[in-house]
């Protein structure tokens, strides 16, 4: 199978993440419930997943880096520590569910700030006229998960620190590719998943909190530490980590972190641009074939849509499948990012590749995809 799905999840991994879940599973059992070796080895394990991802993305304390069952899990504690019900939050126009919906069983009121896709400028200058006094929490994707444009973060978390307001990053297609550096940005959370750009399993997830944080627990339940206390602890992460912990999980997510810092979050990056690019060109070629994408992929990453006349995008993604091609199409659980696209009515079929895939199986899609729309 030529696998082309990694925004939704990276299907190739590192072999260590693999042999390091089955060492889990042989040697480990949970940390912080025993003094023995498998205890012990289940707590080292994930305090070197923390360190090394508090050393990825720039925190100075390991415990400030809590582990989720995913990025939605890890955005809805983000949101609901700092949306109150009935408050107010300043998005951007290609927000995914796992930010919309929360806010929407919230009832707050979004703003949404719309650019041009491709765009950056112009998406700063939308969230610059939207962050106003009595605004609770700014929440910006980081890179589209339908478009892959990379939006302006620096520039909206200047704004957010000049106007004292927490911002909330949805790094679910930046983590592992593109740099992020919670110190520099002051953003309250970062959230994303362990299963994409970092390699890790399905199962797993982060939220990065930033300093001086205080959030509010999702879930209340055993953590190991202060058992006679009836309250959540007041610190992290035990706060925000009740139950049992997914030490299988989380040390293949180690060993898929270790794998993106020994290589570079500046060749995937590279990787994935060329990989792109290279689809793209291909693909607008082809006619009646609407290709979404940046020129140069400045301000892209390894994320295209493409949309095909006459073609029903779910249509043109099965037909691609029955040729042992994976892509994703519909609307990618994204439809604000689709309505600022204007893709709405219509879906994309979605291609994202990872740091596994090859110029040759780029060359198979665009030829399997000129092949099928030859046959309308």
């Amino acid at each position: 199978m030529i696998y082309l799905d990694s925004a939704a999840t990276t299907f190739q991994k590192p072999a260590g993440v693999a042999a390091a879940m089955w060492d889990a599973l042989a040697t480990m059992s949970s940390p912080g419930r025993g003094g023995h070796s498998a205890a012990m080895r289940a707590a080292d394990t994930a305090f070197q997943c923390r360190t090394e991802l508090a050393e990825l993305f720039h925190l100075d304390n390991p415990e400030q880096v809590v582990f989720t069952l995913n990025a939605t899990h890890a955005l809805n504690i983000a949101i609901k520590s700092l949306v109150p019900p009935g408050g107010k939050a300043v998005v951007s126009g290609y927000e995914h569910n796992a930010v919309t919906r929360p806010l929407e069983a919230l009832d707050a009121g979004m703003a949404v700030a719309v650019g041009p896709l491709f765009r950056p400028d112009a998406a700063a200058e939308a969230f610059d006229r939207l962050i106003q006094p009595g605004t609770d929490a700014v929440i910006c994707s980081h890179v589209s998960n339908v478009f892959g444009f990379i939006q302006p973060l620096e520039e909206i978390a200047a704004l957010c620190r000049a106007r004292g307001v927490p911002l909330i990053v949805d790094a679910s297609q930046s983590a592992g590719v593109l740099p992020l550096d919670m110190t520099a940005l002051g953003a309250a959370f970062a959230a994303m998943p362990g299963h994409k750009g970092l390699y890790g399993p399905q199962g797993t997830g982060v939220l990065l909190c930033g300093d001086g944080i205080q959030p509010r627990p999702l879930l209340e339940g055993g953590t190991g530490s202060l058992s006679i206390q009836q309250q959540m602890p007041d610190f992290l992460p035990d706060r925000l980590e009740a139950g049992t912990h997914n030490m299988p999980g989380i040390a293949g997510l180690l060993a898929g972190v270790r794998y993106v810092r020994q290589r570079g979050t500046e060749k995937i990056l590279d990787r994935e641009r060329h990989l792109t690019q290279q689809a793209a060109e291909g693909l607008s070629q082809i006619p009646k074939l609407r290709v979404y994408a940046e020129p140069k992929m400045q301000n892209q990453t390894g994320v295209l849509s493409l949309t095909a006349e006459n073609w029903d995008a779910e249509e043109l993604g099965a037909a691609l499948a029955r040729r042992n091609i994976a892509v994703r199409a519909g609307i990618h659980c994204s439809p604000l990012a689709h309505r600022s696209g204007g893709t709405l009515e219509t879906g994309t079929v979605r291609v994202s590749v990872s740091d596994f895939n090859t110029p040759e199986e780029i060359s198979r899609l665009v030829f399997a995809v000129r092949q099928i729309l030859a046959q309308k």
